[in-house]
């Protein structure tokens, strides 16, 4: 068994992945047909993935997002909302994934009448469908933009729909001119509510975004934060050498950052994979751990990106054992499913792995 298939076969938990953007290539074909939707000029399931991944791949944030066009303009039905969240769960199992929080902006969703809160049942239901039948357990995290003024109205259906799937609330878009202090209605109503938050905070703007995120508006996750390089010196071999106040708080508070290695460079937040901050992070022990962003968009998978980074920072099986149970520790799901995804599925899955390799080895 090759590194590949031991990392997709490993219990892995995925906690920052656009609903929107990991839409199966094949399903974008069928809905287009069957909504009559022209703008998708290729009728091939691998064309169209290499036309959208190579239409992402212009090295910026504004450019990366046009993709989210064709598919929100596809996800615009009951119908066509359930299968994308079905289909998704459907892809973790293949992929080794026991748990993951998907998002989305419902607001992206009501060109053709629906409201808000059908577009979020119509989720809701695929995924739980989803769970019944590939039994991979989930949470939705809704998104408001930054760049809209609507965020109190989401925080709000966030909070509505706690019971019923909804684990937490988003801040997404464009970053530049858009600071996450002017959501703070939104984020003042969520931690009254003893909700959860996680923000894009860092990826295409600097330190000061991050810094926003988490001491205005109570981040208890930074999707992204990229740009927390910024808060740090380094020794002539670039290894972290100090770090600044905001850099230590998130390493004393354990505030979890969601790192998206191959998005990253695809939106130019970083120029290459080997000089993303990550493997810096994770050996100063921040908790830090590996998530898809947009499987479409990227044309990768969370088994893509684990093995990129054993290649790229020579990381072991202990090591990608350890960032899944960072993840699992950082979800949004309650603590005594955490402990139970922990203790009953990700560590006992690791340990047969490795007597499994030991078996193979000693044959």
């Amino acid at each position: 068994m090759n590194t590949y298939e031991i990392i997709r076969k490993a219990p892995k938990v995925l906690l920052h992945e656009h609903l929107d953007g990991g839409l199966r290539p094949i399903t974008m074909i069928e809905l287009a047909k069957e909504q009559k939707y022209d703008k998708i000029p290729k009728d091939d399931p691998e064309e169209l993935q290499s036309w959208i991944h190579n239409d992402s791949n212009r090295g910026n944030l504004p450019e990366y997002l046009k993709g989210f066009e064709h598919t929100c303009a596809l996800m615009q039905t009951k119908e066509s909302l359930e299968r994308v969240a079905y289909e998704l769960l459907d892809d973790m199992a293949n992929d080794g994934i026991c748990y993951v929080e998907t998002r989305f902006a419902p607001v992206f969703h009501l060109s053709k009448g629906l409201t808000l809160d059908e577009v979020i049942r119509a989720v809701l239901s695929g995924l739980e469908k989803g769970k019944r039948d590939f039994n991979v357990g989930y949470g939705l995290l809704l998104c408001a933009m930054r760049n809209m003024t609507n965020s109190l109205e989401i925080a709000e259906l966030a909070v509505k729909f706690r019971n019923e799937g909804v684990v937490g609330f988003d801040l997404a878009g464009e970053e530049g001119g858009y600071p996450p202090k002017k959501h703070l209605d939104a984020f003042n109503f969520i931690k009254k509510s003893n909700f959860s938050i996680t923000i894009h905070a860092g990826e295409s703007f600097g330190k000061e975004s991050i810094w926003q995120a988490i001491q205005y508006c109570g981040a208890h996750r930074i999707g992204h934060g990229t740009h927390l390089y910024e808060d740090m010196e380094y020794d002539e071999e670039g290894n972290i050498k100090s770090l600044g106040d905001l850099a230590n708080y998130i390493l004393d508070k354990r505030i979890p950052i969601e790192i998206c290695l191959t998005s990253n460079v695809h939106t130019g937040a970083i120029d290459k994979i080997e000089n993303h901050p990550f493997i810096k992070l994770y050996r100063h022990h921040f908790r830090v751990f590996l998530n898809t962003d947009n499987r479409l968009m990227s044309h990768t998978t969370l088994t893509k990106e684990y093995h990129t980074a054993v290649q790229t920072f020579n990381l072991n099986l202990e090591d990608v054992e350890k960032l899944n149970i960072n993840a699992m520790k950082s979800s949004f799901a309650p603590y005594n499913d955490r402990l139970e995804y922990i203790y009953n599925i990700i560590k006992p899955g690791y340990h047969a792995i490795r007597e499994n390799l030991l078996s193979l080895k000693t044959e």
